[in-house]
């Protein structure tokens, strides 16, 4: 007649429930390292309010002609771009930029007519119409947004170019 052999439960299969429950915590409360603001669980339409009320306010520091609150929408590491040149880190671009706010009137205008954020909420996209000062479109951005660890929304790459189907411009 077989002997019966009595099994002994190995160190995993008795600490594997333990190590399961300790895992689900630490993802339900978010990993130490994890940003403050992950914790959030917004809807994607939370998440492109959010984007398209930070693309509103860095327009408005153009209108209300403030350099240094258009400088704290931008990037440590963004980057501007057009046809002709680059601008790489925020230093750069708020120097480029400087220009566009010498005197009492802004000289272009710009609105979010699109904002496409993802499910992870890091990344968007906003898209929408550039203005004259009369009012006439003459142009449209793309702006790349990021969620920094901060929980605040930048910009990290923004390119303006004529409006569809319309020649550039000399």
């Amino acid at each position: 007649m077989a002997r019966k052999r009595r099994i002994i439960p190995s160190h995993f299969t008795l600490f594997a429930p333990a190590v399961v429950v300790a895992a689900l915590v630490w993802a339900i409360a978010g990993s130490p390292t994890a940003p403050a603001w992950a914790a959030e669980a917004a809807s994607n339409a939370t998440l492109v309010q959010q984007v398209r009320e930070a693309e509103i306010a860095f327009a408005k520091a153009m209108a209300d002609r403030d350099h240094d609150a258009f400088a704290t929408h931008v990037s440590e590491e963004a980057v501007f771009f057009d046809d002709r040149s680059v601008l790489r880190g925020r230093a750069a671009v708020a120097a480029g930029w400087a220009g566009f706010f010498e005197g009492p009137n802004a000289p272009f205008s710009w609105a979010p007519e699109r904002v496409e954020v993802l499910d992870s909420g890091t990344l968007a996209l906003s898209t929408g119409p550039v203005f004259d000062p009369k009012g006439n479109r003459v142009g449209t951005f793309i702006s790349t947004w990021r969620r920094d660890a901060d929980g605040v929304w930048r910009v990290v790459f923004d390119k303006g170019c004529p409006p569809c189907g319309a020649p550039p411009q000399p």
